[in-house]
C-alpha cells in the first residue's frame, strides 16, 4: 500500500471512530469499515456479491449477514452524523437546504417508482423522488438526511 491510500486509510479510520462507537454489536463495528471502504473503493458493481469478493474475499456471507440481518438502530448514527456536519461546517453563515432529486427508472419493481413529476427531466417521468437535507457553508455541504419518498400508490 502506498503512502497516499495508507493515509486514506487513516483518515477513513478516524473519520469513522465516533460512528462505529454508536454500533451496538463488535460485528457491526468490524463489518462498517469494510462496506464503507468497499462502497468509496474503485470498481463498477456496487451490490453485495462483488463488492465483496473485492473488499472482503471469502467473507460474503459475514458481509451479508451485517447488511440484511442484524439489527440496527439508526438514531445513534443518525445524531453523530449531525454533530460531524456540525462541527465541519456549521456556524451562524451556515443554511440548511431541504432539496429534492429524481433517479429515472425504466421499470417498475423499484421501491418507490411511479409516474411522477421528475425534477430531472422537467417533466412526468416514471422515477424515484429523494429528499434531502444538506447542510451547508460557503462551497461546503453536508447531507446529515436523505428519505426515499413514497407516492400513494
Amino acid at each position: 500500500m502506498g503512502k497516499a491510500a495508507e493515509a486514506w486509510t487513516a483518515d477513513l479510520e478516524r473519520w469513522l471512530a465516533p460512528f462505529l462507537e454508536r454500533l451496538a454489536y463488535p460485528a457491526q463495528r468490524r463489518w462498517a469499515p469494510l462496506y464503507i471502504a468497499g462502497l468509496l473503493a474503485p470498481g463498477e458493481r456496487k451490490s453485495l456479491e462483488p463488492m465483496a469478493s473485492r473488499i472482503a474475499p471469502g467473507h460474503l456471507q459475514q458481509l451479508h449477514h451485517f447488511l440484511s440481518t442484524s439489527r440496527w438502530d439508526p438514531a445513534p448514527l443518525a445524531e453523530e452524523l449531525v454533530r460531524q456536519a456540525q462541527a465541519l461546517v456549521g456556524g451562524p453563515d451556515a443554511v440548511l437546504v431541504v432539496d429534492d432529486t429524481a433517479l429515472v427508472k425504466k421499470g417498475e419493481h423499484s421501491v418507490g417508482v411511479a409516474h411522477q413529476y421528475c425534477g430531472q427531466l422537467g417533466k412526468q417521468a416514471n422515477c424515484q423522488s429523494l429528499v434531502s437535507l444538506t447542510l451547508a457553508r460557503a462551497e461546503v455541504p453536508v447531507c446529515v438526511a436523505l428519505r426515499l419518498f413514497l407516492p400513494a400508490a
